[in-house]
C-alpha cells in the first residue's frame, strides 16, 4: 500500500476533509509531506483530532518508528479502545512499555506516543495489515461521523 492508495480509500469513505500541509500554506515546515483525515461532510475542519493520520517523518518527540529510512511512512488510526486492547492484548492505559517494536513494517502496533489515547500504528502497511487496517479506518471513520453528527444535532433521539 501507497500513501496515495491509502489516501484514496479513506477519501472514498464519504465526507472526509483530507490535510496535505505544505509550503506556503502556513503550516509548520515540519508537517509538510504528512496527510491529516476528517471526518467533515462541511469543508471545515471541525474542532478535535483526526481520525487518522499519515506521516512520512521522524517528530521530535516521536522517532521510535525510525521514519527517518527511505520510503517509509507511518499510518496512525483512531482506533478506539476496543479495538486497541483487540489487537494490543491490553488497555490503552497499560501501553506503556509494551509492545512490538513500532519500527518493523507491515506490523500493527500501539502508537509509540498517542498508543494511551487508543490510537494504533504500522508503518509501511503491506500484506498482512492491508485489510485489518482498512477495517479499523472504517471504523474510526463511523465514529467520527457519529461524533460530527451529534455535535451537528443530526443523531436520531435515543442514540
Amino acid at each position: 500500500m501507497t500513501v496515495d492508495d491509502i489516501t484514496e480509500f479513506i477519501e472514498a469513505l464519504g465526507g472526509v476533509l483530507t490535510l496535505k500541509p505544505g509550503p506556503g500554506d502556513g503550516t509548520p515546515e515540519i508537517a509538510w509531506g504528512d496527510r491529516f483525515f476528517y471526518y467533515a461532510p462541511d469543508g471545515q475542519v471541525p474542532a478535535g483530532q483526526p481520525f487518522a493520520t499519515i506521516v512520512t517523518k521522524d517528530y521530535p518527540d516521536d522517532t521510535a518508528s525510525r521514519l527517518d529510512r527511505p520510503g517509509a511512512f507511518r499510518v496512525n488510526v483512531n482506533a478506539g479502545r476496543d479495538a486497541f486492547t483487540r489487537w494490543t492484548g491490553h488497555t490503552p492505559r497499560e501501553t506503556a512499555d509494551r509492545g512490538a517494536d513500532p519500527s518493523l513494517p507491515d506490523t500493527l502496533v500501539a502508537h509509540p506516543v498517542y498508543g494511551g489515547a487508543a490510537w494504533l500504528a504500522v508503518v509501511n502497511p503491506d500484506s498482512t495489515t492491508a485489510e485489518p487496517l482498512r477495517d479499523l479506518l472504517r471504523a474510526a471513520h463511523d465514529r467520527a461521523r457519529t461524533r460530527y453528527d451529534r455535535r451537528a444535532g443530526d443523531s436520531p433521539i435515543g442514540h
